[in-house]
């Protein structure tokens, strides 16, 4: 009791001093249309992956590491910078930084050694800033537009695009956010680094499958654009675009990817290369 009752201190200094940047987190996973929806998943996860390291670390040595001292002075001045500033991107980097460097302090090497890639993956839970997400978002769904654009011809459909806009003979589409592939790339990139940890590949496969996430988020949403638009040209927009069919082909697309990432992650462990 009394070796439990000794981190109620310094975890509620934590919580004190972090409570904003937790905050604010909680707002951007939960927020309409967030492309961090996942975020809340990636403590529990690395919660899971330690806690199944559970056995294995009770026989490491524990001893303290002064070489954190270093890392931990990094995470102050990070925080103290974003509390000037009121950055709350740099404050949720400067807590895990502050957990990387608490645990090497604390506990030693051994036990660092064991859960560093656990602590490192919570690095994903951090929303990027909102300018950031926006410029991402605009030169992906503008490149999607233009792909799309470009092969619409080759169905037989004459196209031109206007920025966001791709306008056929009988039918104009609207290229949104959601269109661009960037939460599907987030989203494959979080499953992607899920996948690797503990698998028996070779590094470049990793590098690879973690990788592919981004083209196939892209190819999906382009297959999705030019879908949408070759039906609304068919079958007119109100039918295609403001009906259930619309949302449902964003579950489709994301499913087919999901797929293709699997079959990847398959195809690379049979490899022997």
């Amino acid at each position: 009791m009394r070796n439990l009752f000794k981190w109620f201190i310094p975890a509620g200094l934590l919580l004190c001093v972090y409570f904003p940047a937790f905050a604010w987190m909680v707002d951007r996973w939960t927020a309409r249309d967030s492309y961090y929806a996942h975020g809340v998943l990636i403590p529990l996860i690395t919660l899971y992956w330690i806690w199944k390291k559970k056995p294995a670390l009770a026989s490491v040595e524990k001893r303290t590491e002064w070489a954190a001292l270093p890392v931990i002075l990094l995470a102050v001045l990070i925080q103290a910078a974003a509390g000037i500033f009121r950055v709350y991107c740099a404050s949720s980097v400067s807590f895990v930084t502050m957990l990387f460097g608490g645990v090497l302090f604390l506990f030693g090497r051994g036990i660092f050694q064991a859960i560093w890639y656990p602590l490192a993956f919570l690095y994903l839970m951090i929303p990027l800033p909102l300018l950031v997400i926006s410029e991402m978002t605009l030169k992906m769904k503008f490149f999607v537009t233009e792909v799309a654009a470009f092969l619409l011809p080759h169905a037989g459909i004459r196209a031109i695009r206007e920025g966001s806009y791709i306008y056929t003979p009988h039918a104009a589409v609207l290229v949104g956010d959601p269109c661009s592939g960037l939460r599907s790339f987030l989203a494959f990139l979080c499953l992607g680094l899920i996948f690797v940890y503990g698998a028996k590949i070779s590094w470049w496969k990793k590098i690879v499958l973690v990788l592919s996430g981004l083209p196939l988020a892209v190819l999906s949403n382009v297959a999705r654009v030019f879908a949408l638009s070759f039906l609304s040209e068919i079958y007119g927009t109100k039918l295609i675009i403001e009906s259930w069919f619309h949302d449902a082909s964003g579950y489709a697309v994301f499913l087919a990817a999901f797929a293709a990432f699997i079959w990847l992650r398959k195809k690379l462990e049979a490899t022997r290369v």
